[in-house]
């Protein structure tokens, strides 16, 4: 019974969560590429949903990419978006 309790929540965690939701809240990692010739200023969270700045790519600027980890006093259940910029 207990495994199936853990399952149906599991399942439901999973499917009633966004990908920025699950990742914030429960660890994980989530991924983003951003629009082609955007660089990538700052991100933070408000709340549950993911909050980018980006800016037009200057001439002889390349692309990066980023990671966005949590650091949790417990170290449990830690968060981390992985950001990719296209040219």
């Amino acid at each position: 019974m207990k495994k199936m309790l853990a399952f149906l929540l599991l399942i439901a965690m999973t499917v009633g969560c966004t990908e920025n939701s699950r990742a914030k809240s429960f660890g994980g990692t989530a991924k983003m590429e951003l629009p082609a010739g955007q660089k990538l200023v700052v991100v933070t969270w408000k709340d549950e949903d993911l909050w980018v700045l980006t800016r037009d790519m200057r001439d002889g600027e390349t692309a990066e990419s980023y990671k966005f980890q949590e650091e949790s006093s417990w170290g449990v259940w830690e968060g981390t978006y992985l950001i990719t910029e296209k040219e």
